[in-house]
């Protein structure tokens, strides 16, 4: 079995396990809402992981946090293009 990076998902843990319920409906907890400055409103972007066809995996990530990022990237990668000869 290949060695695992214990690092790699330092970061990430399981803060609450929630139901879902008849209407596909959750609630975030109020400790992760406010540990996540999650208010009224707000606006959260749904990610998938998938392996074989099937999602694996869901996180909820700010929309305002994934837009800084995504420019990030891309300004850096517009920089990149730019200077190629």
């Amino acid at each position: 079995m290949p060695k695992r990076n214990k690092n790699i998902l330092s970061c990430c843990k399981v803060a609450a396990v929630i139901p879902i319920d008849e209407r596909g409906q959750m609630v975030l907890p109020k400790d992760v809402r406010e540990k996540a400055q999650i208010r009224a409103g707000d606006k959260l972007a749904v990610v998938t992981g998938e392996q074989n066809g099937k999602v694996d995996y869901i996180a909820l990530i700010k929309a305002e946090v994934l837009d800084e990022t995504v420019k990030s990237i891309l300004g850096a990668l517009n920089k990149q293009v730019t200077t190629l000869p």
